[in-house]
């Protein structure tokens, strides 16, 4: 094991055995506070811990099979430490790699429920009905995960398509197996409004929020310009003859939400609302970390058809994600729901560089 990793376990395991050692303090145990924050910080450890006893516990029988091998004259011994090292030898390799593994930093976000935002890109009327294929593809993948979707807004065409749809999907792992997703997702296909049969080629945006608790971002009353306005679209003769869509801006930020889903005004101004806290905890994150470029457009990209980061090709029947050069020719079954096998690719990928940035 590398002398870096090494050491950063050593320490681990220090750390845990002196908050071990405080969790037996009286002066801790009667400070509800700090005893809670001791055993949280305890539980988070433990399972590292363990893993490091037993690679340690391993790496000192594989220790004492080499000394047997280099000083013992009795084959019958040398034979059985020969095997006991073999062994050891493999079991020492999973153990470091599960340790390592242990060790990477783990996304706050992960567990959150997300907020998915697809527009239609480059391609007219074809890129919105792709859109809605791209919403029905992650509405399908939520079932399946029996998680839930929420439709926050939608601005529908008249073949069926988005122009834009932002939902919400609420299930314990959303985040952590849907910000892959984040993107331009590129179609390649004939159209039904092409009637010479010729493939086009068009695109869509895809932009994956972690939800924002209120207590995450706070959101002054007075930092906001609240609008209403008539629907327009689907929904029938009452949501086009009353005031029900709001508009909500963000005045320090710029940032511009608006919704018409619901009859009732108070409803799309809860919901304009969530979409707001989400968007603002990532713009918030973003300037931390010093991209104060357009927070849609570091997520997505400008929405050309050339900045991709995967391609739905029907004629061929398959899917290819470009940043990992990965195809599968399963084209239908992906669009039903079916994304696990590119999903986890896509969390290997990430895992694998994050292990190798570990280990410089």
């Amino acid at each position: 094991m590398e002398g870096k990793i090494f050491n950063k376990l050593k320490n681990i395991k220090t750390k845990f055995e002196e908050l071990e050692e405080k969790l037996g303090d009286p002066n801790v145990i009667s400070n509800s506070a700090k005893y809670k924050e001791i055993t949280k910080e305890h539980s988070e450890l433990k399972p590292i811990y363990d893993k490091f006893c037993e690679y340690e516990n391993a790496y000192k029988n594989y220790q004492e099979c080499l000394n047997i091998l280099e000083n013992e004259k009795d084959e019958e011994l040398r034979e059985l430490a020969k095997e006991e090292k073999k062994i050891l030898e493999r079991k020492l390799k999973d153990l470091e790699h599960n340790l390592k593994i242990m060790l990477l930093p783990k996304d706050p976000n992960d567990e959150k429920n997300v907020i998915m935002e697809i527009r239609a890109g480059t391609g007219g009327e074809e890129a919105a009905l792709f859109a809605a294929d791209l919403f029905r593809m992650y509405t399908r993948y939520a079932e399946k995960k029996g998680w839930k979707v929420e439709v926050l807004s939608a601005n529908e065409t008249g073949l069926g398509g988005f122009k834009e749809v932002i939902f919400l999907i609420q299930g314990k792992g959303a985040y952590s197996r849907l910000k892959f997703e984040s993107g331009v997702h590129r179609v390649q296909r004939v159209p039904v409004t092409e009637s010479s049969g010729r493939i086009h080629t068009s695109a869509a945006t895809v932009a994956v929020l972690p939800e924002a608790e209120d207590v995450e971002v706070e959101i002054k009353e007075d930092d906001l310009i609240i609008e209403t306005f008539r629907s327009s679209g689907a929904g029938g003769q009452h949501v086009n003859t009353t005031d029900s869509a709001v508009r909500i801006t963000h005045k320090p930020t710029g940032i511009v939400v608006s919704c018409q889903s619901e009859r009732s005004q108070i409803q799309n101004r809860m919901k304009a609302m969530k979409i707001l806290r989400a968007r603002l905890k990532d713009y918030y994150e973003r300037q931390k970390k010093q991209e104060i470029d357009s927070m849609r457009k570091s997520l997505v990209g400008s929405g050309d058809r050339s900045e991709k980061i995967r391609t739905y090709n029907f004629p061929q029947g398959r899917v290819t994600d470009h940043r990992i050069n990965l195809t599968v020719y399963n084209l239908q079954e992906v669009l039903n729901g079916e994304l696990d096998e590119i999903i986890d690719a896509l969390a290997l990928a990430e895992q694998t560089q994050k292990l190798e940035e570990l280990e410089v």
